[in-house]
């Protein structure tokens, strides 16, 4: 049986898989907000940072990782034949750890918290994660020293990419960055914890750094300088994904009950391996996940770059030497809930009353919905723009229609670059289950939506995927056991193609904010 872990904004989950039987053994979940209320994250991060700082706590992470072990093993589950584990942890969210920090990890006592052990060990007590915006000043410094840094990295300096973080960390505090002997990603993180040993970072996850040449899989010296000195030193090398770490750490062993036999593998990001788990590794699929941010993204054998410089290329995690495009819609679940709170309403209320009661197209009313700072374009105000209509004392059944269309008529838009021409989009992440948004993803794209037929993510299920396929399974046969997909979730509405007409009206609106 093989275990992948699924670190993301909100929660962490786990799924195990059993490829001689073709069946998902177990899965489960942590909700950081609801479970360990204590770290004050209801959404996973800390609110309310300053100046666009986004952070969570690692501890939080570490707690949350030995709630969803021990749930497992009371549930009756024997991690004892797990034969190895991978993970994927959000994208851009780093750790900083001192020297200390290597004989911690090798000599974690059962007796003791990982968090009560590890804690000590960081340089930075907080985590900035992908939804920080406060280092525009910095992408600015490396843009400014490194031009071409979307030739190099396959994606501008951004402001949530760790190597912009650790750049405006070296600048305020030059101490703390110089008693800092590693920086790990999320994902590299928890590997190294599993594997009681400092983990490498993969292709996947290391690209969403602006640090990685993509031509050669390595640090990209000017990079490195134009981010902060001696920053190699500090990384841990680049390798695959699936690459063997060690066996699992005595720890989990002596705590969870897991064989000493069991290989640690390095991770990933949640957004290559949710690629692996659609069962998109290997072709041209285009997926559209459905989480705290909505993220478009399709495997590509070469790196064609996004010319708007909004969209991003990351290695790919089971085609080695491949990549994958992507977009992030920062406006995603977090907008959703957003009108849903302020109209009071039910996730019901976005599925038929709402667009029964609506005609496709709104009436031509049209919304960029940026409750949030957006990066898919990039656009920096707290606003919702319409085409000269009021949104607020729009009736409710209009407004959802119009955040739907609105969101998913930018992803529309912003992903033209990749050239795709799906016959189907499949659908992944919790909003996936929603039947409305399913249908307005349909209509606007005038294809059929399909999602997959497991209840576990398609994170945790790509994860199980990638340490299986490091110990000797065909990823082709393993797509076909855990990456089925339903039928048909929903197929365009009669006068969908109206969205050709909106999409040009569309982006209308978007350059008048841009």
């Amino acid at each position: 049986m093989f275990l992948g872990l699924d670190a993301s904004t909100q929660s962490i989950s786990a799924a195990i898989i059993d490829p001689d039987t073709s069946t998902v053994i177990a899965s489960d979940s942590v909700n950081f907000g609801a479970e360990l209320p204590q770290y004050n994250a209801p959404s996973g991060f800390i609110p309310d940072g300053p100046d666009g700082e986004v952070h969570t706590d690692p501890s939080m992470w570490m707690d949350a990782l030995e709630i969803l072990l021990h749930r497992l093993k009371s549930k009756g589950v024997d991690l004892s034949k797990i034969t190895a584990i991978s993970g994927a942890g959000q994208q851009h969210a780093s750790v900083y750890l001192s020297e200390k920090f290597h004989s911690a990890v090798a000599n974690l006592s059962a007796d003791k918290s990982l968090s009560e052990q590890l804690v000590p060990t960081l340089t930075r007590a907080t985590s900035p994660i992908w939804m920080d915006s406060s280092t525009e000043a910095e992408c600015a410094e490396v843009t400014a020293s490194v031009p071409d840094t979307l030739s190099i990295s396959g994606s501008v300096a951004t402001m949530r990419f760790t190597g912009p973080q650790i750049r405006k960390f070296f600048k305020n505090s030059p101490d703390d960055y110089k008693q800092t002997t590693v920086i790990h990603l999320n994902s590299s993180f928890f590997s190294s914890i599993l594997a009681g040993k400092s983990s490498s970072i993969d292709t996947g996850d290391g690209a969403g750094m602006n640090l990685m040449d993509l031509a050669s899989s390595t640090w990209h010296k000017d990079l490195l300088d134009a981010t902060a000195p001696d920053l190699e030193s500090k990384l841990p090398p680049i390798e695959q994904a699936g690459t063997f770490v060690s066996n699992i750490s005595s720890y989990f062993v002596e705590k969870y009950g897991f064989s000493s036999d069991c290989k640690a593998h390095s991770w990933t990001g949640d957004n290559p391996a949710s690629l692996v788990g659609m069962g998109a590794a290997a072709s041209g699929k285009m997926i559209i996940s459905l989480g705290t941010s909505d993220t478009l993204f399709s495997a590509m054998p070469e790196p064609k770059t996004d010319p708007n410089g909004y969209g991003h290329v990351f290695g790919n995690p089971i085609e080695g030497g491949s990549y994958m495009s992507l977009l992030c819609f920062s406006n995603g679940s977090l907008a959703r809930e957003r009108l849903k709170k302020d109209c009071n309403l039910q996730w019901s209320d976005f599925e038929a009353e709402a667009l029964e009661q609506t005609p496709l197209g709104n009436d031509g009313k049209l919304v960029a919905p940026f409750y949030t700072p957006e990066t898919t374009p990039k656009v920096d105000s707290h606003n919702i723009h319409t085409n000269d209509w009021d949104f607020d004392s729009a009736s409710n059944n209009t407004k959802v229609r119009a955040l739907l269309e609105g969101q998913f008529l930018n992803v529309r838009l912003n992903s033209q670059w990749m050239g795709l021409t799906p016959d189907n989009v499949l659908l992944t992440g919790g909003a996936s289950k929603n039947s409305g948004i399913a249908q307005t993803i349909s209509n606007v794209f005038n294809v059929p939506t399909k999602r997959l037929t497991s209840d576990a993510s398609s994170v945790s299920i790509g994860s199980a995927i990638v340490a299986a396929v490091a110990n000797g399974h065909s990823y082709k046969d393993l797509a076909e056991k855990f990456c089925t997909t339903s039928a048909e979730t929903a197929s365009p509405q009669q006068g969908a193609e109206i969205y050709d007409t909106r999409l040009s009206e569309y982006e209308t609106l978007i350059k008048s904010i841009v």
